[in-house]
C-alpha cells in the first residue's frame, strides 16, 4: 500500500500544478503582450509605441473594450496592415491578456 502511495501522492501533485498554471493572471497576460506585441505597441502603462501606427494598450479602450477582443485573439488577429504577424492564443492564454489589458486602461472607474 505504501508503495502505491507516493507515486499517487505524486501524481496528484503534478495535476495540481498544471491546474494551478493554467489559472488566468494578468501577470502572464503581461509576459504574453510584451513577448508578442511589444515590438510594434506600448504595453504597459506608459510609453511610446515603437511603431507610431500601432496604438498603445493602454488605450485601447477608445476603439474596443478588451473583452470584445477574446475571440479574435482565439481565432486569430487579422489587420489591415500587411506588417502585423497573425497571432492564436490558447484560451487560458486570452483570459490572461484580457485580465491585463483590463488592468491598464487609461480609463476612469466611471466610464465603465
Amino acid at each position: 500500500m505504501r508503495k502505491l502511495a507516493l507515486p499517487i501522492a505524486a501524481m496528484i501533485l503534478l495535476a495540481a500544478g498544471a491546474v494551478r498554471a493554467e489559472t488566468p493572471t494578468p501577470e502572464q497576460g503581461e509576459i504574453l503582450v510584451q513577448r508578442h506585441c511589444g515590438g510594434c505597441h506600448a504595453t504597459g502603462r506608459s510609453g511610446d509605441s515603437a511603431e507610431p501606427a500601432a496604438p498603445p494598450f493602454r488605450e485601447l479602450h477608445r476603439r474596443y473594450e478588451p473583452e470584445t477582443l477574446a475571440e479574435a485573439l482565439a481565432e486569430g488577429i487579422l489587420t489591415g496592415h500587411p506588417a502585423m504577424p497573425e497571432f492564436r492564443f490558447q484560451e487560458d492564454e486570452v483570459r490572461s491578456i484580457i485580465l491585463y489589458l483590463d488592468s491598464i486602461q487609461t480609463r476612469r472607474k466611471a466610464e465603465r
